[in-house]
């Protein structure tokens, strides 16, 4: 007999009782024939069918209470890398990611933002959303309290000093540094690992303070350093350009959505599929050169110039450009970009082939659009606007939005024709030419010799279309960020101020 189990007590011939977990099904037999075997059989046959149906309906339960109710809850909270309001509606890497994935089911999206970081783990738990995108690290101590999905990008958290001041270059000179952090986050946590190897490392935590409260107060020279994700620093570093990283504290962790701990995973599995199959299809990617991209790749210089332009020298040509993009069906925070990447809204400016005006238009193009006079400003601002909005038609029509205008944006720069050189490269390497990730990997390549040998169009500096899509594309997210916070100043006074009804 084994130790610690009970011995089988087999009863008497005459009365054999059988009851089934959970079923309530009490069997009787007189003695075990035939009659009892069948009727045994069945009884676990319909067992064991009765529960595969019930898991069947615990697995699809959550699935299906979303769909009738024809929205799905997301948990999350507002910073420039997840999730923020404009006035043409929301916006950030999360949100989209989210609403992709509430197309896909056909329901809603539901956007519930929390007031801390910290609270959004406690509140999926709680039962408050049905899953949670806020840019959340995977990490092992956090799998005990919630799953997560295969990971969508990857961030380093990093530390972040003010350009002028004396950086630390490594861990040990952090001791002795003003660095605040906020509370409960993993930079806290991994600071504390440091400190047991560095005693002598401190730091501040603040509970009413979010990473990009700490990365503006380092900008404004309150705060010497601050610790932040890599993403949340290249995002910031439009808006406060002066933000330099001095090293990386941590390796690479990955960013996943977050779902509450759960027998039922109807949706867990469906969202882990959508990511799977984002990835693949190049559509993260594409979302990850969208939001953090360009911001990555601004020159400190241009954007600390750019901001002061955009005071003293936007507002004189502001108007002309919200009327011709207004005309055009253009964003003119866009058209002022693209100016702006043009002649930095001097229209006296003239390059050494003689292209001139805001908009720097060719001599062909401006005839061809009937402009007469290219240094004045109304002219070349609705020559600009109506050649841009001809080159985003031009597109072909099954390229959505953003795609659409960076090549639009690269055919202002380089022509049409070296483009779809470029788009028949990136096809004969077996890449998608209506990608403009994949296609601007390839319009380099056209000032090779063993390249543009073979392109229809010949030769072209490639690189300069690339490197103008960027800059434009940081521009636009610069200026439009500072025209959404004027516009919110703007609506916040006049309701303030609004006369009470008599």
């Amino acid at each position: 007999m084994a130790l610690g189990h009970k011995p089988i007590v087999t009863k008497p011939a005459t009365e054999v009782r059988l009851k089934t977990m959970g079923m309530g099904i009490l069997t009787y037999a007189k003695r075990p024939g035939r009659n009892f075997l069948h009727r045994l059989a069945k009884i676990v046959l319909f067992a064991s069918l009765s529960a595969l149906f019930s898991c069947s309906l615990v697995e699809r339960r959550q699935l299906d209470r979303i769909k009738r109710a024809g929205e799905i809850r997301v948990l999350t909270y507002t910073s420039a890398a997840t999730y923020y309001e404009t006035p043409e509606g929301p916006t950030g890497f999360e949100y989209d990611l989210a609403k992709a994935f509430a197309d896909r089911l056909g329901v809603r999206l539901r956007v519930i933002v929390a007031d801390q970081f910290t609270d959004i783990l406690p509140r999926l738990r709680n039962g408050d959303a049905d899953f949670a995108a806020a840019g959340i690290a995977d990490t092992e101590a956090r799998r005990s309290e919630v799953r997560f999905t295969p990971p969508y990008h990857e961030i380093r958290q990093q530390v972040v000093y003010r350009s002028g001041t004396t950086p630390p270059t490594k861990i040990e000179e952090l001791t002795g540094r003003e660095i605040e952090v906020p509370t409960d986050s993993l930079y806290a946590e991994r600071l504390q690992t440091l400190q047991e190897s560095h005693p002598a490392l401190s730091w501040l935590e603040s509970r009413d303070k979010t990473s990009e409260d700490l990365l503006q107060l380092v900008w404004e020279g309150l705060l010497e350093l601050t610790v932040a994700d890599s993403t949340i620093i290249a995002v910031n570093r439009q808006y406060f350009p002066e933000l330099e990283v001095a090293f990386d504290l941590s390796k690479q962790q990955p960013l996943a959505w977050a779902f509450p701990l759960s027998e039922d995973n109807s949706v867990y599995d469906v969202a882990t599929d959508f990511i799977k199959e984002q990835r693949q299809a190049g559509v993260l990617a594409q979302l990850i050169d969208r939001y953090y991209g360009p911001a990555a790749r601004s020159n400190f210089i241009n954007l600390a110039v750019y901001r002061d332009r955009i005071q003293n020298r936007l507002p004189q040509y502001q108007q002309l450009m919200e009327d011709a993009a207004k005309k055009y069906d253009i964003d003119w925070r866009m058209l002022a970009a693209v100016a702006y990447q043009e002649s930095y809204w001097d229209p006296t400016q003239v390059s050494p082939t003689g292209v001139r005006g805001l908009m720097m238009l060719t001599h062909d193009t401006a005839e061809e659009l009937g402009i007469v006079d290219l240094k004045d400003p109304a002219q070349s601002i609705d020559g600009g606007a109506r050649y841009l909005r001809q080159l985003i038609d031009n597109v072909p029509e099954r390229i959505p939005l953003p795609d659409r205008l960076w090549f639009a944006l690269a055919a202002y720069n380089v022509g049409p024709a070296h483009l779809e050189d470029a788009r028949v490269l990136t096809q004969q390497q077996g890449k998608d030419p209506d990608k403009w990730n994949d296609v601007k990997e390839r319009l380099p390549l056209l000032a090779e010799p063993q390249w543009y040998l073979k392109a229809k169009y010949g030769y072209c500096r490639g690189d300069e279309p690339v490197l103008f899509v960027n800059r434009v594309r940081a521009y636009h997210d610069i200026l439009a960020k500072i025209d959404d916070e004027e516009r919110t100043k703007r609506v916040t006074h006049a309701l303030h101020f609004k006369a009470p009804a008599i």
